[in-house]
């Protein structure tokens, strides 16, 4: 058998190529995965726009000098196993390389799941080291396993962003600025943000995704990016940056003369990134959602963020697939060529904003 694998340069992310390897044998303890569909989201471009920062290139090492495998959340089941605890067939959510196939180590192996023990990602954080087992998931619905890997990862930050700041009290501000505020995450924190009472919520997007945008109903309102003049900028404010625009992070600090606070989370303009500079205002910070996950672990203990996580997404998900309109038309790419050029659509920032893109590396 033999396992295909999209590699990206990690220096230049719009340079991608296909390679195919032959399997080899497992040691005593592994299993292997074939992976059978993943999303494939601006998210995902945020990992790789910050593979090098944030140690995502390290989850899924490539073996060649500047390439890098991009990770990706979505299913996969278990085809080979030398694992006592974990059975062929089973069927896993979690972080997966953008392959055909991939080798765990299972560790701490429990009927929620398991970590993966491979040597290279001890040092990297827990929340992307763990396998769940779909059997006992709570959040898991056969029937909408798309809309599961397109929207939890994401709506799991949404959530955590909206709970990081009113844990912060909203840093004094009731106005939330969004930048992309057509991405998934972005909408998703939206949506939370919407259920809290006196917080206005100001989603900024091209002339484009305008309509789309509106349609949520989850915006208080929607201002293009040329028109941020027509924000009053010394009300107090949170800035809520998806794009990673070092250029519209430069005006918006330069025109909310009231901001309180701003808040680093993605990449989608991934063509414009860069750093934080001479910025006018409060220093950026860059949101790490399992530093948030850590410390409602020990406010309200596993089951109870749980708990709150499930209810939260159970809301969520419905309303994105409710209704004439849906937020969310999960479209199919089957085989290497077609997600090869799949991730150079998502890289460019093209297509429907209610386009969710699953994708395999194996044919049809």
């Amino acid at each position: 058998m033999s396992t295909t694998t999209l590699l990206v340069r990690q220096d230049q992310l719009a340079t991608t190529r296909l390679l195919t390897t032959e399997d080899t044998a497992l040691a005593e303890g592994q299993v292997r995965v074939r992976v059978e569909s993943f999303a494939l989201t601006a998210n995902n471009i945020t990992y790789a726009a910050l593979g090098g920062m944030l140690s995502y290139w390290q989850f899924f090492p490539s073996n060649e000098p500047g390439w890098g495998i991009v990770p990706v959340w979505g299913f996969g089941t278990v085809v080979q196993s030398l694992h006592p605890a974990v059975a062929v067939g089973e069927r896993l959510y979690g972080y997966w390389p953008m392959a055909s196939q991939a080798v765990l180590s299972p560790q701490r192996v429990n009927a929620a799941g398991f970590s993966d023990g491979a040597a290279h990602r001890a040092g990297l954080h827990a929340v992307y080291n763990h396998y769940l087992r779909t059997g006992t998931d709570g959040l898991y619905r056969a029937d909408n396993e798309d809309v599961q890997a397109l929207l939890r990862p994401l709506f799991i930050t949404s959530w955590l962003i909206d709970d990081f700041l009113e844990d912060q009290q909203f840093f004094g501000a009731k106005r939330m600025l969004l930048s992309s505020a057509s991405s998934k995450t972005a909408y998703g924190t939206a949506f939370q943000l919407a259920q809290r009472e006196g917080i206005e919520v100001i989603g900024l997007t091209s002339p484009g995704n305008v309509a789309f945008c509106e349609s949520l109903g989850c915006y208080s309102r929607v201002v293009t990016y040329d028109a941020l003049d027509t924000i009053d900028g010394a009300t107090p404010s949170v800035y809520i940056d998806f794009a990673g625009s070092v250029g519209l992070r430069q005006r918006i600090h330069a025109h909310c003369t009231g901001l309180a606070y701003s808040c680093s989370v993605g990449a989608s303009h991934v063509q414009d990134l860069g750093g934080a500079g001479q910025l006018p205002g409060p220093r950026p910070v860059m949101f790490f959602a399992p530093a948030q996950v850590k410390k409602r672990h020990a406010d309200w203990g596993a089951q109870g963020l749980n708990e709150r996580l499930v209810a939260a997404w159970n809301q969520f998900s419905t309303a994105v697939s409710a209704g004439p309109q849906p937020w969310l038309v999960v479209q199919h790419h089957a085989g290497p060529q077609a997600t090869q050029t799949l991730f150079a659509t998502v890289l460019a920032g093209s297509g429907d904003p209610r386009a969710g893109h699953i994708a395999t590396m194996r044919p049809n």
